[in-house]
């Protein structure tokens, strides 16, 4: 009995012994599941099944003749060509590469459908035997194939187009930027012409009121026989002065001879003279400030004409000035997609980066593991 109770105290309790084994299975297990397993499926995939992708790369600028100040060494070179870089119009066109627009001139004759559906892995290419929708397209067209990056101190814009043959990649970059410059040419034309039709119509209603005032002004002249009420009226007064010149030397001339000799057969018809002078400056005086028919009449009605005719004149002439202003300015803002990069024909695939997906998956892997780990020792030993 002694000897019997000695051996079992120098072994070990059973259920101690077992609880290690359990531990070290239990590690094991969970180890195999987030390490083992996810990289032997990424080894996998990543070395056996994933599908070559090929990259096109090309650069661009949009950029305007206007010039602003530079603080970017690409920002000088551009300003010293005469052009200046147009940032807040790269983003509409940026917009325009990823939007459904796009997508729909590409996908003419399914020709994106048919590259990125009947091509590639299982779990790269586009799934179009579970949904074939044309919103299920263009989020992966948006999310697998076209991607852009502005610089925001360059202004330079990258597009990168991801296909599984080089010659699609190529293709569709390059018809991108063709379709990008043609939305430019686009907005070019849109605000030159909405600039210049207003002020072309500005002009067209400023020089129909010039002629409405020309023609008025005429009309009046012929009705009133009168050219210039002004020039006219100083041109009849200078007559009254020189007839009242003449009347006043007549009368001074009958005054001496009546003084002189008053019987002088000249008198008489001096007195007649004098008074024909007076009828004369009279008709004269009553040609320019008498009645209805008087010079200074007519010359209230005909200067308001001839202000009106010059008021309209001055607005066409300021209207034909911000006509040509407008066609200036229409030229002088014209943007330009220049490219920096042409859509190259990439010789290898650059994606996916295979050992480096495998890496990240061990990684996460070991992240995972060693979490759980701690997870499910902290927990054993608050059970113990």
């Amino acid at each position: 009995m002694e000897t019997v109770s000695s051996n079992n105290a120098a072994l070990p309790p059973s259920g101690k012994k077992k609880g290690l084994v359990e531990r070290i299975k239990g590690v094991n297990r969970i180890f195999a599941l987030t390490v083992v397993g996810p990289t032997a499926i990424a080894i996998a995939y990543f070395g056996l099944i994933a599908s070559d992708v090929y990259v096109s790369e090309s650069r661009f600028v949009v950029r305007s003749p206007q010039r602003q100040s530079q603080t970017s060494v690409v920002g000088a070179l551009l300003q010293g060509t005469g052009f200046s870089r147009a940032q807040d119009d790269t983003y509409p066109v940026i917009d325009y590469i990823q939007s459904r627009d796009a997508l729909k001139e590409l996908n003419q004759n399914d020709y994106i459908a048919d590259a990125y559906g009947n091509h590639g892995d299982f779990l790269s290419h586009f799934p179009r035997s579970l949904d074939d929708s044309f919103e299920a397209l263009w989020k992966y067209y948006s999310k697998h194939i076209v991607s852009v990056d502005l610089d925001s101190t360059s202004a330079i814009t990258t597009l990168q187009v991801r296909g599984y043959t080089a010659k699609d990649a190529q293709k569709i970059n390059e018809t991108l930027l063709e379709m990008s410059e043609r939305l430019v040419n686009r907005m070019n034309k849109r605000a030159a012409t909405d600039t210049v039709q207003f002020a072309q119509h500005e002009v067209d209603i400023a020089a129909a009121k010039a002629k409405d005032a020309a023609a008025a002004l005429a009309t009046y002249r012929d009705s009133y026989t009168v050219f210039d009420p002004e020039k006219q009226s100083a041109l009849q007064l200078q007559q009254v002065t020189a007839l009242q010149t003449q009347m006043f030397a007549a009368q001074t001339q009958l005054m001496q001879l009546q003084s002189i000799a008053p019987q002088n057969p000249q008198i008489p018809v001096l007195k007649t003279s004098i008074a024909t002078l007076q009828k004369q400056i009279e008709a004269a005086t009553g040609g320019v400030t008498g009645g209805k028919n008087s010079l200074s009449n007519k010359a209230a009605a005909y200067a308001r004409l001839q202000l009106d005719s010059q008021f309209a004149d001055k607005q066409l002439a300021s209207a034909m000035a911000a006509l040509e202003s407008a066609r200036s300015e229409a030229q002088r803002k014209q943007l330009y997609l220049e490219r920096l990069v042409e859509p190259n024909t990439p010789d290898i695939a650059i994606e996916p980066k295979r050992l480096k997906s495998i890496f990240e998956v061990f990684a996460l892997g070991m992240l995972v593991w060693g979490v759980l780990s701690l997870l499910l020792a902290g927990v054993r030993e608050h059970h113990d």
